[in-house]
């Protein structure tokens, strides 16, 4: 069955011309052109992945990012013809997998939702293996298979496929510093990722759903000049 993509865009030429891009490589594809659309489409339909607008004519995207993310893991692209800096952050501290500003490369934006998109697939051919890598340490779970989280409580921590891919990547080598770029890589597997500055963000991201004091991290721990490390819980 074809990915279902939805396509956040309210200027009807770049919306064709993304919905033509993503048809031609077999995806399904929905339409929104407000905010209003997009929650809506959410409650009607199962989406695999968003590609979304900032300047929407209704509501603000970086507030339309929190409020999807809240509610869900479903990976967001970001599309926008803001170039800053803030923009760029702000957007990933709030949620979205990837950011591409326009006009942008189609091949690029194919990958990159490609790459998305098996991530997050990932856990249901992983599930298929007769011994699931599960790493429990001081009552927290993380199953690999599953691309699960769990609290000492037993609660289920949602995290993006970002989020998960780093903090599993970190947790596959407990105790050993691992440098940003390595970290990039394990989040990120395209030739042109992010800058490293994405890293800091998925950390700080990460660190506020599993740490007691996200400013004071035992779990996550900063190495400073050299990248982050996997302090096992006790």
């Amino acid at each position: 069955m074809a990915y279902h993509l939805l396509i956040v865009e309210d200027d009807e030429l770049v919306q064709s011309l993304l919905a033509a891009y993503m048809k031609g490589e077999g995806y399904k594809v929905s339409y929104a052109g407000t905010g209003k659309e997009l929650l809506a489409t959410l409650n009607a339909e199962k989406i695999d992945l968003i590609l979304l607008d900032l300047g929407l004519p209704d509501e603000d995207g970086l507030t339309l990012t929190r409020q999807i993310r809240a509610r869900s893991s479903i990976p967001i692209v970001v599309i926008t013809a803001r170039r800053g800096r803030e923009d760029r952050i702000s957007a990933l501290e709030l949620g979205a997998d990837d950011y591409l500003t326009k006009p942008f490369d189609p091949e690029e934006l194919v990958l990159r939702v490609h790459n998305l998109l098996g991530r997050a697939n990932e856990g249901a051919a992983d599930s298929d293996r007769l011994q699931p890598n599960v790493i429990e340490s001081g009552g927290w779970k993380i199953d690999i298979g599953a691309r699960c989280v769990y609290s000492p409580d037993g609660a289920e921590i949602t995290l993006t496929n970002a989020e998960f891919n780093l903090l599993a990547a970190l947790a596959k080598a407990p105790n050993r510093v691992l440098s940003r770029d390595y970290l990039l890589d394990a989040v990120s597997r395209d030739d042109d990722a992010p800058s490293d500055r994405l890293i800091d963000v998925l950390v700080s991201r990460v660190r506020k759903k599993i740490e007691e004091i996200p400013k004071k991290p035992k779990i996550i721990i900063t190495v400073p000049g050299s990248g982050y490390k996997y302090s096992e819980p006790v």
